[in-house]
């Protein structure tokens, strides 16, 4: 174990090319079932979506000089925007061009860091807010790994056995395990999971590869096949700040994890564009917006293997996933009562990360100031909070907690300044 507390660190490669495989798969797995999700509830084809991450991983590689072990993935925060405007008269080009605005704003963003500093950023997304929102994002995901692992009353008694079978491998692994084994106990967790799934009668071989090809071409939406659609931009441009602040909170808590930190080195001014590039390059191709992604973070966390070497591969093996249709449809194949068990785990994790930013900055809770902050973005994030804009979109869960967060706590500095005076 080196200095940061990692196994493997950032710039190195694991030992052998079989271990660099295995790790590297164990975060496509991590990322897979979010990635595809996002494309599965809003319309988006799902090969798209895979090929889109991956391309967006490599770009954040290249614009952060391979200093940050990030992995990008389809962004939950623009689910409902996507669906609307989808629906709307501008269609999916409307979503698209909306995505690509976002991804300027990223750049716009990063410019502006790059030539004043991230100094009113940073005094604008404070841990104080930071903290509860990436509570927010891996509490309002609970419903989401409860459901899938059949624990909602809604399954049989099959759903739950799998994932039971599949949290129990992944905690005795991450507990008891040693050397190798210690490091991939989601990737053991899913074979397991399957192997199980298969014995419950909840995956049918016979069916499970039916309609695939060995190669298939994702349906892309191309950059200039279509004319410029720019009704729903004005729509999706506030969001950008909504995901801006998941980037710091992501960032701070793989910091945490790593003992780096990334805000500095290599800086806000390089993340936020690499992010920004790689969603304007996914609505290029037809694809949801990017985001780092708090599973892959979890796996950092629990396999203290945190290259951007294995992140990196992990990028090309999502590229292909969306070329090579028997692998895709084995993923695709794998039941949801599996990724539950699994996801039970990570978004625990994510939620925990939050509470970490807070003890972190050593976070005086006594204050009324900051429990009225975190308190009230808890509420309104987990409470199901909404405010319409239009007829076709809305503020809704963490996009609103996190925009209430920010008013209320620069209001609330305000009044103090003030009464200082």
């Amino acid at each position: 174990m080196n200095e940061n507390g990692l196994v493997v660190g950032i710039n190195e490669k694991p030992k052998t090319i079989g271990h660099w495989i295995v790790l590297s798969l164990q975060h496509v797995f991590a990322m897979f079932g979010a990635t595809v999700l996002v494309p599965l509830l809003t319309g988006l084809d799902v090969g798209v979506a895979l090929v889109a991450s991956g391309i967006g991983t490599l770009i954040y590689i290249a614009c952060t000089r391979a200093k940050v072990p990030v992995y990008l993935g389809s962004s939950f925060a623009y689910i409902t925007t996507i669906s609307a405007a989808i629906l709307s008269s501008g269609g999916p080009e409307s979503a698209y061009v909306g995505l690509m605005v976002v991804g300027l704003i990223y750049a716009v963003v990063a410019t502006i860091i790059r030539l004043v500093g991230s100094a009113w950023l940073k005094k604008l997304l404070p841990p104080i807010v930071i903290g509860p929102m990436i509570i927010i994002i891996g509490l309002s995901l609970a419903p989401v790994a409860i459901q899938s692992a059949g624990l909602d009353g809604s399954a049989t008694w099959k759903e739950p056995v799998v994932a039971l079978i599949t949290f129990l491998t992944v905690v005795l692994l991450s507990i008891k395990a040693k050397g190798f084994l210690k490091i991939v106990p989601f990737l053991i967790a899913i074979f397991v999971g399957y192997v199980a799934a298969i014995i419950f009668g909840l995956v049918d071989l016979s069916v499970a590869f039916a309609g695939y090809h060995f190669l298939q071409v994702p349906n892309f939406t191309f950059l200039g096949t279509y004319s410029l659609d720019f009704s729903q931009a004005l729509v999706f441009a506030p969001l950008a700040f909504v995901t801006i602040a998941e980037h710091i909170g992501d960032h701070v808590v793989l910091g945490t994890i790593t003992h780096n930190d990334f805000l500095e080195n290599p800086g806000l001014k390089n993340t936020l564009m690499g992010d920004g590039l790689a969603t304007f390059a996914s609505a290029a191709l037809g694809g949801p917006a990017n985001t780092t992604y708090g599973e892959n973070t979890g796996v950092i966390a629990i396999s203290k293997v945190g290259s951007v070497y294995v992140i990196a591969l992990a990028a090309l093996f999502a590229i292909m996933l969306g070329f090579f249709g028997y692998i895709q449809a084995f993923i695709n194949s794998i039941p949801w009562a599996v990724i539950g068990g699994m996801t039970i785990v990570l978004y625990g994790l994510i939620a925990a990360n939050g509470v970490k930013v807070l003890i972190k900055d050593k976070t005086d809770l006594s204050q009324m100031k900051n429990l009225v902050v975190v308190s009230t973005m808890l509420v309104i994030g987990l409470g199901g909070g909404l405010l319409q804009i239009t007829a076709s979109s809305a503020l809704s869960g963490m996009s609103l907690a996190a925009i209430v967060g920010i008013l209320l706590n620069q209001g609330i500095n305000l009044l103090e300044g003030r009464k200082k005076n």
